[in-house]
């Protein structure tokens, strides 16, 4: 299923930075970065359950805030990409 993780970490706290680069680097190892704070990345159901309390227990719950979207199996008829950033199909290998 495709899962889009949006974040927001309050850097102006103490350990802030921190844990901005922690919650990134775990959301790269499930998936892609579409902008700064946001990821997309396909999972099953257990995996997904790793992921999520990973990230929860990575951040700051009284500071900080995470938002994790099930956009299902069938998602890619629920996406429009529309602007500069070139979309990519995220069940495939990218090629660097």
């Amino acid at each position: 299923m495709l899962v889009l993780i949006t974040y927001d970490v309050a850097t102006s706290t103490a350990g802030g930075s921190k844990r901005l680069r922690k919650v990134a680097k775990k959301c790269q190892d499930y998936g892609q970065r579409v902008q700064h704070s946001v990821f997309e990345c396909v999972v099953d159901a257990t995996e997904l359950v790793k992921l999520k309390k990973e990230l929860i227990d990575l951040i700051d719950e009284e500071v900080d805030s995470l938002r994790i979207y099930q956009l299902g199996k069938n998602y890619k008829n629920k996406i429009d990409h529309i602007g500069a950033k070139e979309s990519f199909n995220v069940e495939e290998p990218l090629i660097f």
